[in-house]
Formats: C-alpha cells, sequence, structure tokens
C-alpha cells in the first residue's frame, strides 16, 4: 500500500465514537422492549379501547352497558394491581402514569399502592390495625360496638352482604382512614388525592358527554366494586401462621381473569413480582408446596364459594387469634 486511498473511495473523517454509542442506545432501547410484558399491555389497551364503546353502547342498549362496565372496571382495578407490583413496564414513573387515571373513580390509585404494599407485610396480615385491608376487628373495639353495626358487620361477612353492603362499608373506612390519616399529618394523603382529581374530573367529563348518565356510571362503579369483593372475600383467613392466611381458588373462569389470577393469592405474595399470566403455570408446576405452605386453605372454584357462603359468614369480625401483644 502506498499510503493513498484506493481509487474510487473517498476519505472521510473518523466518527467511530459515535457508532458504539448509537448501537449502545439501540441495545438499551431493544433491551427495554423485551422487559416490556405484552400480554399485561394487550390486556390495558383493550380495557381502555372497550372503556368508550360501552359508554356509547349506552345510547341504545343502556341496561346492557352498565354491567358490561362494570365487568370493565374490575377489570381495570385488577390492571391497576398489577401496575403497582411493577407490570408491564418494571417502571414506577410509567405505572404512575398509566394509573393516575382511575375509571372506576372511587380509589385514587397513589392511596391504592400505597396501602397494598403495606398489605404485602405478610407477617401482619388479618392484623386489625397494621394491615390496612383487614375485614377483622380487635375484639375489644367489637364489643364496644353498638348492636346495629354488629348486626351490620355480621351481614357483612356473608358474601351476598359483602357484594351488596361491602363496597359501601369499604369505602366509609377507606375515607375515614385517610381523613384520621391527613388530619394526624400524614404528608402523602392530601398530594395522593390532589393528583387523582383530575383523572376523576376528565372521566367525567367523558361520562357526561356519552349517552350515559352520571348516576347510572356510578353504580356501574359500584359494581366494580362489588365484583372485586368476590375475589378479597376468602382472599385472607386469621391463623397463626403467616403462611397459612392466603388463600388458593383454582378457578380458571371468567372471574379468575377478571381478577387476573389473584385468585391463586398465597402464590402472588410468595412472587408479588410475577406478573398475573405466569402465576397459573406456577401453581400447576408447585402446587403440593404452595398448599403444604398455606395449610391446605383451598377452594376449588368461586361456585364452591358461593355454595358455601352466599348467605353463611366465613367467620367472625372479631378477630379470633387476636391477642392484646400481638
Amino acid at each position: 500500500m502506498n499510503g493513498h486511498a484506493p481509487a474510487g473511495l473517498v476519505n472521510v473523517p473518523r466518527r467511530g465514537v459515535s457508532l458504539p454509542a448509537n448501537q449502545g442506545r439501540a441495545r438499551a432501547a431493544l433491551r427495554a422492549l423485551a422487559r416490556v410484558e405484552w400480554p399485561t399491555l394487550a390486556v390495558f389497551v383493550a380495557t381502555l379501547a372497550g372503556w368508550p364503546l360501552v359508554l356509547g353502547l349506552a345510547g341504545h342498549q343502556p341496561l346492557v352497558a352498565v354491567p358490561l362496565l362494570a365487568l370493565l372496571l374490575a377489570l381495570h382495578s385488577s390492571l391497576s394491581h398489577e401496575l403497582l407490583h411493577g407490570h408491564p413496564f418494571g417502571s414506577v414513573r410509567a405505572s404512575t402514569a398509566l394509573g393516575l387515571v382511575q375509571p372506576g373513580l372511587f380509589i385514587p390509585y397513589l392511596r391504592f399502592r400505597r396501602l397494598h404494599l403495606a398489605h404485602h407485610q405478610d407477617a401482619r396480615l388479618t392484623d386489625p390495625y397494621d394491615d390496612p385491608e383487614s375485614n377483622y376487628l380487635d375484639p375489644m373495639a367489637w364489643a364496644r360496638l353498638p348492636r346495629w353495626r354488629r348486626i351490620l358487620l355480621e351481614c357483612n361477612n356473608t358474601l351476598l352482604g359483602r357484594m351488596t353492603l361491602g363496597p359501601a362499608i369499604g369505602l366509609w373506612r377507606f375515607v375515614a382512614g385517610d381523613v384520621r390519616a391527613w388530619w394526624r399529618g400524614d404528608p402523602h394523603v392530601a398530594r395522593d388525592w390532589a393528583l387523582h382529581l383530575p383523572g376523576a374530573a376528565l372521566v367525567l367529563w367523558a361520562v357526561a358527554a356519552s349517552p350515559l348518565s352520571l348516576p347510572a356510571y356510578g353504580l356501574a362503579c359500584y359494581g366494580a366494586l362489588s365484583i372485586l369483593r368476590i375475589r378479597t372475600f376468602l382472599e385472607h383467613r386469621a391463623h397463626d401462621h403467616p403462611a397459612a392466611r392466603s388463600v388458593i381458588i383454582e378457578d380458571r373462569g371468567l372471574l379468575a381473569f377478571l381478577f387476573l389470577n389473584n385468585n391463586l393469592h398465597v402464590v402472588h405474595h410468595m412472587h408479588p413480582g410475577v406478573a398475573w399470566y405466569r402465576l397459573p403455570a406456577l401453581y400447576r408446576a408447585r402446587r403440593d408446596r404452595y398448599l403444604r405452605r398455606n395449610g391446605g386453605y383451598v377452594y376449588p372454584s368461586y361456585g364452591a364459594v358461593f355454595r358455601a357462603f352466599l348467605l353463611r359468614a366465613k367467620d367472625p369480625v372479631a378477630h379470633p387469634g387476636w391477642r392484646d401483644d400481638a
């Protein structure tokens, strides 16, 4: 070689440093795409797309639109549960951006996230004070309640009561708890509610512009909470061993899908970072292990749950294993 460029080629300045940088960005983008849980994202997109379609249906079939909306809103709540556990992006910011607009209206996403992650302290499951999702009461607090409230809460411990009265009781407890937390100076409560309100206003504006009335939409939101109460009804029981407090309901039907397989609840509590669509295979592969761990707290289907508890209380309202030093 004589040191000159071969004929027909043009010398260009060397810019080798930019190519690896571009390749690095491309690889990072590909890794980010590979981390996306596409089944979750697909269900999310389908749910959000279905919402305005069902609102539009109300102009022709209002009696069909309300129950369909209740189903969609229940599914959206289950998707919000996936979001707070890091799905489908593995990014808190991305999950929050998706979760801030809650078409179900009643529960701010950031409050749900904060309280639900506290609920995942398994050693405190069912604790009347430390588990934000517990339906049990301290026996001394239970004894002090007026008779009408005890009757109300006893009805709430049947499945029918949980589906009809449960949403109202749960919302009252939730709002009252947030008011107490705000009064004590919790800095998160007001912020979380303030970030919820613009999304709620957007939802109400869209509903007002649709053929569906606002009261009918409120009924659909309540219906969604009623559906979700089917899942939470047996989700946890009082037990000396924390691992035995979470249920398995071996259902594979519509309700299991609406709950995104959270009916396999002990599996979720043991592996909260596992996406919903991987839970059934995980359970099938280690079924005996999970049932040993949760002390055989298992039901074959939601049909069995309805047959057993529609009109019968599942357990007492007063925590049966509660001790003052617990």
